[in-house]
This record gives structure tokens, C-alpha cells and sequence, in this order.
């Protein structure tokens, strides 16, 4: 076998040179005299050397060290047995648990179905999150980002959704930390453990302390896992990453150590096809579907970055959370006229649904208009029809607080599952009139009307 030589090792950056039979672009390389220790082509640098990625400790590695081609991109381990366990890009336990044995591996570079082949899914997903089933539903196959700063309780509604979706829908889920804190993924683990949602969900982690190649190939690796539930095991997956702006941070470090001449925004030029490759392999197809919910981090509260306007497209529904309200205490802490969905479609969620969202949001437009008046002038310079509208927007605006079953344990009350219908129940309620005389205060944080205890 024709074997390669090490020329130059920059960090996580190693150069290969080959004189003949040169390797393809993607393969894994293996140092002749320790197979453990991997190196992956990048790309091609001169006639005959080749720029790769160190996936393991370079510290083993040495100029004029000896690497064979082992003919293979790299392969993840795929299978059942991954639900209810945490695993690394390579398919190596990380909760302490025995050794993963699987009887399939898959590249973790697989191309996204035939446009032909895509299934646009029908059924409404319920998620019992009040403000995300009325004014930002999603349908099985279609994607949900969640925007926010931090510190806005982006993975506090992730791990919300991934706990009622698993738990009260029994569906699967395949769950990539990518670039979070290692005590964020413990939390995570101890909560799915303690809810009884973990012998459903396989969670695949690159934490911040990993090298930016291992972060940026977590999001691949999940997408393959997903992918073999979807293809092989006909099942209705549900993907979760968060957060999808630490796999753009990881590709524009990549491109540094590249030397990649970043774009005039200090975004790597590749920005656009790394999203891509990603966002879509996560399709429904005629055997499975594939629903994907993310969180995106926006730096510095700039919904306008390029990073974070890089993504926007690949979502059908939009969850943008907002400062304000979350100093105002209102959780979740959700922008509703800021967040969208292509959803609110009577044909797809109903008129009476799709009624209740464009009255409410015409009432909460109205709401912000008058918002300004209130703060100069004070409430008592409305006119009556404008008080009218001014509290009923707000009763809105506390009917869609929520206790989670996520933060049970810190906020000391038990989380709530509320039915779409419910949502739709309520709201109509406070658009005719017949909450007028409840006090907003009494709709925080209650489930449905049931709940009221006025």
C-alpha cells in the first residue's frame, strides 16, 4: 500500500504528502505505527500534499511520520442500541456507561434525498407550549429555530419541546450538543433521566473544551444517526441541536487555521454550503420524517448578523425571544409578533386557529402602539375602546406564560402540558370579552381556563 509522509504539523492542521495514488478528499488517514491515531483530507494544497484535520491528540504526531489511507470517509456506529445513551463524534460512551456494539456503521457524509423524493409532512406536531402551537405551530418534517441572546432560555423551550415531545408523543430523538458548557450536557442528561425521556433520545456531544474539528463534525454525526432511524427503521424522528451558531463558529475557526481569507463580515466564505450540507439532509422521505427543532445563539441581540441570517431560510417556523420580555418576567420569553410561521394557513391549522392568530396579533400590534401612549400619558387618557384593547392584549400576553417541566425544580411548580385547543379556547375568550373582568394577573402562568382560579 502506497503510504504517505508527514511534512508540517500547525496545530490541529497537518500536512501529507503523497507521492502516488494520492488520497481522496474526506478519507481518513491512519499513522502506520498507531491506528488510533486519525488524521481526515481536507483539501488539496500543492501537487502532491494534502491539507488534513487531526481528529485525535496531535501530540503523537511528527514530521516525516509514516500515514496509509485506509479508503474510508469517516463512519459512525448506527443502531438502537445508541437511544438512551451519550456518545462522541465516534460513537464512544460518554456517560460512563459500557461499550457501544452496533452491527452498522455509516458515513457521516451522506447527500440529502432527490428533491423528488421529499414528503412535505400534514400533521400539526402539539407540543403543549401554549405560545408556540398558536402563533408558531409546526408540522411533522418541518424545522423550528428558536432565536434568542443569551441568557434568554433558548435550552431551557429546547429541552421543554424535547421533554413533551418524547414523553407524551413517544417519538425518537437524536440530540447534538454542539459547543456547549460539558455541565449544560450533564444537567441535560440528569433531566432526561429523571423524566423518564432518556431511553428514547440519543445524545451526541462536542462540548466547548473539544477541538473546533470535533465540534464542527457533531452536527453530521447526529444527522446520520437520524437518518438511519428515518431510512432504516421507517420511525418519525425528532432532531434537536443546540446550538446550530456553535457549528458555524467551529467552521469559521476551521477556516482560520486554514488560512482561509475570511469574508468581509469576518464569516468564513463557506458559510452559506456548510449550512447546507447540514440543514438539508433534515427531510422526510417516504419511509420517515425528520423534524428538526434548534436553537441559534444571536450575538449581541443582532438578529441581523450574517451568521444568524445564514440560517433563517431552512426554518418553517420561527421562535424569536426577546430581552424585554424576559426582564418583564414573562416565560417563555417569546416575541410573538417577531416570531412567524408558514403554518398559520387555515387550510393547515384551521379557521378557527388561523383566526384567533390574526385577531391576537392585530390586537397586539395596537398593543404596542398604545404601549408608548400609556408610558407619557398614563392609562387614564384612553379612550374606552383603547382600554379595552390595551388590557385584553395584555391578558394575552399573560395567558402565554407557562410553568415548564424543564425548570420544575428551580421555579418549585410542576410543569404544564396544555392542548392546542385549550390555547385556542382561551384566547378566544379574551378577544370576545368574556375574561374582561378577570384581573391580567390571575392568567399568569396557568395551563387552560381550567386552571383560572379567579
Amino acid at each position: 500500500m502506497e503510504l504517505g509522509y508527514i511534512i508540517s504539523i500547525r496545530g490541529e492542521i497537518v500536512e501529507v504528502e503523497f507521492y502516488k495514488n494520492p488520497p481522496f478528499i474526506g478519507e481518513i488517514l491512519v499513522l502506520e505505527k498507531n491506528p488510533k491515531v486519525w488524521l481526515e483530507v481536507h483539501s488539496a494544497s500543492k501537487r502532491k500534499t494534502f491539507l488534513c484535520l487531526s481528529l485525535t491528540n496531535s501530540e503523537k504526531l511528527f514530521r516525516g511520520a509514516k500515514v496509509k489511507k485506509t479508503g474510508k470517509s469517516l463512519e459512525v456506529p448506527v443502531g438502537r442500541e445508541f437511544l438512551g445513551r451519550v456518545i462522541d463524534i465516534f460513537g464512544n460512551p460518554l456517560d460512563g456507561g459500557p461499550p457501544i456494539e452496533t452491527k452498522e456503521k455509516k458515513s457521516i457524509y451522506q447527500s440529502p434525498p432527490f428533491y423528488h423524493e421529499i414528503i412535505s409532512g400534514k400533521e400539526i406536531i402539539e407540543t403543549g407550549i401554549k405560545v408556540i402551537d398558536l402563533f408558531t405551530p409546526l408540522r411533522r418534517g418541518e424545522e423550528l429555530g428558536i432565536f434568542g441572546g443569551a441568557g434568554l432560555g433558548k435550552t431551557v423551550l429546547l429541552i421543554e419541546l424535547l421533554h413533551n415531545l418524547v414523553f407524551f408523543r413517544k417519538r425518537i430523538a437524536v440530540f447534538a450538543g454542539l459547543g456547549e458548557r460539558i455541565r449544560e450536557g450533564q444537567e441535560l442528561y440528569e433531566t432526561l433521566k429523571k423524566t423518564n425521556v432518556l431511553p428514547r433520545v440519543c445524545l451526541v456531544f462536542g462540548e466547548m473544551s473539544e477541538s473546533a474539528i470535533i465540534r464542527f463534525k457533531v452536527g453530521f454525526v447526529a444527522a446520520t444517526i437520524a437518518e438511519y432511524f428515518r431510512d432504516n427503521q421507517r420511525e418519525d424522528v425528532l432532531f434537536f441541536i443546540d446550538n446550530i451558531y456553535r457549528f458555524l463558529q467551529a467552521g469559521n475557526e476551521l477556516s482560520t487555521l486554514l488560512s482561509v481569507i475570511p469574508s468581509e463580515d469576518g464569516y468564513q466564505p463557506t458559510l452559506s454550503s456548510e449550512i447546507g450540507k447540514l440543514e438539508e439532509r433534515l427531510v422526510s422521505n417516504k419511509n420517515g420524517s425528520i423534524t428538526s427543532i434548534q436553537a441559534i445563539y444571536v450575538p449581541a441581540d443582532d438578529i441581523t448578523d450574517s451568521g444568524v441570517q445564514a440560517v433563517f431560510p431552512y426554518f418553517d417556523s420561527t421562535v424569536i425571544l426577546s430581552r424585554d420580555i424576559y426582564q418583564q418576567g414573562r416565560y417563555p420569553a417569546v416575541d410573538i409578533l417577531a416570531s412567524s410561521s408558514s403554518v398559520i394557513d387555515p387550510a393547515i391549522v384551521g379557521q378557527e386557529h388561523y383566526e384567533t392568530v390574526v385577531e391576537a396579533k392585530k390586537i397586539l400590534e395596537r398593543y404596542k402602539e398604545l404601549e408608548q401612549i400609556v408610558s407619557i400619558v398614563g392609562e387614564a387618557e384612553l379612550s374606552v375602546e383603547n382600554r379595552t384593547i390595551y388590557y385584553r392584549a395584555r391578558k394575552i400576553l399573560n395567558f402565554m406564560t407557562q410553568d415548564l417541566f424543564a425548570v420544575a425544580d428551580q421555579t418549585g411548580r410542576k410543569g404544564k402540558y396544555v392542548k392546542r385547543e385549550e390555547t385556542i379556547k382561551g384566547v378566544r375568550a379574551i378577544l370576545e370579552g368574556k375574561l374582561d373582568q378577570v384581573p391580567e394577573e390571575a392568567l399568569l402562568f396557568i395551563g387552560g381556563l381550567s386552571d383560572l382560579s379567579y
